[in-house]
C-alpha cells in the first residue's frame, strides 16, 4: 500500500520538548511532502496557536485542532467542520469542573481574537492562571458561565496539578457517560496536567477519518503519528501507526513501531521508514 497522508500530532510529537519546531523535522516534514503525501497536523491546540506551525511546514488545505471538535481551512481559516458540547452537558460539566477551578469553554472565535471564556480568573486554580495570564488577549471573563452563551462551545477544561485532576477525572467521566468525552492530558506547555470535556463522538480519529474519506483516501493509506492518549485512536486505525518514544506505555503498545523520543528528533526517524 502506497501511503497517502500522514497525520502528525504536534505538541510531544512535532516540536521538541521545549516548544521547539527544530529545522530537521521540519525539513523532513517538507520532504515527505516533496514524495506526494499530504500532511495534516491532528492537534489539541487551538487554530490560532495552530496555524504559525502548519504555515512553517508549508501546509495547505485543513487541519485538525482541538481534538477534532473543529476542523478549519488553514489559508482562510473557515470552518470546515464542528460539533459543540450539548447544552445538558455543558451545564453538567461546568458544575464537575468548578469545584476545583472554573472552566475555560473553546469557542470558534466569539469576536476576532476571542476564542476562550472563563469567569473570574482570581478564582482559577494557580496552573490555569498562568496559562490565562499568558492568553488574557484572547479571553472573554464573564460573571456567571452558567448563563446561557450566545455562541457554541466545542471544548470545556480545565488546567491543575495532575493528583486533583486524576481524582476529578473518573467522576467527570462517570457523570456524563456516554454524552460526552472526558481526557486526562499531561500539559507540555504549562505547569500541571488537563481535564478537557468534548462532545461525545468527537476524536482527532473521527475528523482524519471524515477528511481522508473526502479525498478517497482510505485508512490503510494513512501514517498517523503522536505520543499521548488522545493519539491512541488515529493510531491503532491507520495504516501504519506510530508512537514516539516519549509516548506513555499505553500509547506505545497501540502502535505498530516505536520511534525515538521527541527529544531526540524521533519524527525525523519515523518519517525515514518508508
Amino acid at each position: 500500500m502506497r501511503y497517502r497522508l500522514l497525520a502528525l500530532d504536534v505538541d510531544g510529537t512535532l516540536l521538541d520538548p521545549a516548544g521547539i519546531l527544530r529545522p530537521a523535522v521540519r525539513d523532513a516534514v517538507l520532504a515527505v511532502q516533496h514524495r506526494g503525501l499530504q500532511v495534516v497536523l491532528c492537534t489539541g491546540r487551538r487554530f490560532r496557536t495552530a496555524r504559525p506551525l502548519a504555515q512553517a511546514l508549508q501546509l495547505t488545505g485543513p487541519i485538525v485542532v482541538h481534538n477534532g471538535a473543529l476542523v478549519k481551512d488553514l489559508a482562510s481559516g473557515q470552518t470546515l467542520h464542528h460539533q459543540y458540547v450539548a447544552e445538558e452537558v455543558y451545564h453538567q460539566a461546568l458544575a464537575l469542573l468548578r469545584g476545583l477551578s472554573p472552566p475555560m469553554a473553546y469557542v470558534d472565535t466569539v469576536h476576532g481574537h476571542i476564542d476562550i471564556v472563563t469567569e473570574r480568573l482570581e478564582r482559577a486554580h494557580p496552573f490555569q492562571r498562568i496559562y490565562l495570564a499568558e492568553n488574557r488577549a484572547h479571553c472573554c471573563v464573564v460573571a456567571d458561565m452558567a448563563q446561557p452563551l450566545p455562541y457554541g462551545v466545542f471544548l470545556m477544561g480545565i488546567m491543575a496539578d495532575g493528583p486533583s485532576l486524576q481524582a476529578l477525572y473518573p467522576h467527570v467521566a462517570e457523570t456524563l457517560g456516554a454524552r460526552a468525552l472526558v481526557h486526562y492530558l499531561t500539559n507540555k506547555n504549562y505547569p500541571g496536567s488537563i481535564l478537557e470535556v468534548l462532545p461525545a463522538g468527537v476524536s482527532k480519529w473521527q475528523a482524519l477519518h471524515q477528511l481522508a474519506q473526502h479525498a478517497g483516501i482510505p485508512p490503510e493509506a494513512i501514517v498517523a503519528v503522536g505520543d499521548d492518549r488522545n493519539d491512541i485512536e488515529m493510531i491503532r486505525h491507520a495504516g501504519l501507526g506510530i508512537a514516539m518514544g516519549n509516548a506513555p506505555d499505553v500509547v506505545q503498545a497501540a502502535a505498530d513501531v516505536v520511534t525515538s523520543s521527541n527529544a531526540e528528533d524521533g519524527l525525523v526517524d519515523a518519517l525515514r521508514l518508508w
